[in-house]
């Protein structure tokens, strides 16, 4: 960057929700920096919200701003190997992303999670946490809040999501602590293979004091030269041992809690309890604050979420499910009482499903396959039933559902084929899950 801070010229890419954030950040330091904004969107999302003195190149790539510009700001969304990016790299231009530039203003400690499933869950449940423990928290990241729009709160402590496409723009972020959850097949048309995405989530590793990792997924492991802890179902600093016949999360050979106390549901969640005792443990978040968290917190929207039961029918909003591992982990030790109705498609990836083909032989399941990858999966059981859009899928089961099943909705795929986001898939799901069985109760009593 240049020394003159009236010269600087910054340029954001990418507006929304992170782009606004950083706008925002860089006009309140008031240091005399230039800022424009580029978005390839015709109509760029916040475009309405920009301060008066930002200029916005929207519906394509400027160029001549690009190449000159001092410092660029870059969305995750927007991969640094995009050749215009790639052309302002090879220039020496510095190219980094709203984390990075949190990095470089938080005073407080900051704890980082990253993994290919889970983080959304352990950030959340680390933050229930240090609220029960009467800390002035902020949590965001890659979920809920932009980081940059926190540090305006002067938070105590930052629990961050990270997804491995911030971290790719982020070099001086001191955490205190940071864990690699878990690594699964993912985002693989953006990466060049699972050790590129790999090596990529790795990276949390380099800007962390304590380093943890999970024994039960080796792909985590920390480099050799790191101060690291790390958990299992098995071994591990936070592992599960039995007392009077029952499972304990256990730190440090101290038994802690009872598993069967955890409100949150399925085998994963116990891995993510077991992480963030840990890193609750390494910022002094008391221990009676992380058990009380783990008893009452019951997730996140969209995450195994049960929106609705009628006539002993389970509908549950699984949304978030946007890879393979997300949706094994979804069916891991389910048991029910009738047969799961699994709507899966969306917006591959350019993923690989043919993991799911041997829990699926285990359970007794109707298979959906819907969306623009639907068919992707029709070979995962004998008698697929394929259709175009997720509602088409709901509104099959809705008339083939008996009390005892579930219609879950655990895509393993991305959305953006048919919605917004997965939220908005998530809210859909529900919405029609209410319209659907309303309008098939109506009918049973005119009938």
């Amino acid at each position: 960057m240049k020394t003159d801070a009236a010269n600087k010229h910054i340029v954001v890419i990418g507006l929304g929700m992170t782009g606004l954030s950083v706008v925002n950040h860089l006009v309140a330091k008031n240091d005399g920096a230039m800022i424009s904004v580029i978005d390839t969107r015709d109509a760029a999302p916040g475009a309405d919200k920009l301060p008066q003195n930002v200029a916005l190149n929207a519906g394509g790539w400027n160029m001549d701003w690009l190449l000159n510009a001092d410092l660029i700001v870059a969305s995750p969304g927007i991969a640094l190997a995009t050749p215009e990016l790639k052309a302002a790299a090879e220039k020496g231009i510095e190219i980094v992303g709203d984390i990075e530039l949190f990095a470089r203003d938080v005073a407080a400690p900051v704890i980082g999670i990253t993994g290919s499933n889970g983080k959304s869950t352990v950030t959340s449940l680390l933050g229930e946490m240090a609220k029960a423990a009467g800390v002035n928290v902020g949590v965001g990241g890659n979920i809920g809040f932009a980081a940059l729009d926190m540090l305006a709160y002067d938070h105590a402590l930052y629990v961050l999501e990270l997804s491995s496409f911030q971290l790719e723009t982020t070099s001086s972020l001191d955490m205190a602590s940071a864990v690699f959850l878990n690594l699964s097949e993912d985002h693989m048309d953006r990466y060049d293979g699972m050790e590129d995405y790999r090596q990529a989530k790795l990276r949390i590793f380099d800007q962390t004091q304590l380093a943890l990792w999970n024994q039960d997924d080796l792909q985590t492991k920390a480099p050799e030269d790191k101060y690291s802890e790390s958990f299992g179902f098995s071994q591990g600093d936070y592992t599960l041992t039995l007392k009077e016949g029952n499972e304990w999360l256990t730190a440090k050979g101290e038994p802690v809690m009872a598993v069967s106390d955890i409100a949150l549901v399925g085998r994963h969640n116990v891995a993510n309890c077991l992480a963030a005792m840990s890193l609750a443990d390494s910022v002094g978040i008391a221990r009676d604050a992380q058990c009380q968290a783990m008893r009452e917190y019951c997730g996140l929207p969209h995450r195994c979420q049960q929106v609705l039961e009628h006539n002993g029918i389970w509908w549950v909003n699984d949304s978030k499910a946007t890879n393979p591992a997300s949706t094994l982990a979804a069916l891991d030790g389910l048991q029910l009482p009738g047969k799961l109705h699994l709507l899966v498609g969306g917006d591959g990836k350019g993923a690989e499903f043919s993991s799911l083909q041997p829990v699926l032989a285990a359970l007794d399941v109707t298979l959906y396959c819907y969306g623009r990858d639907g068919q992707a999966f029709a070979g995962l059981v004998e008698t697929p039933v394929v259709v175009d859009t997720m509602q088409q899928a709901m509104d099959i089961a809705v008339q083939t559902a008996k009390s005892g099943d579930m219609v879950l909705l655990s895509p393993a795929c991305a959305s953006f084929d048919q919605f917004t986001n997965f939220m908005v898939r998530g809210e859909t799901f529900a919405a029609y899950a209410q319209a659907i069985t309303a309008h098939s109760a109506l009918e049973t009593v005119s009938e």
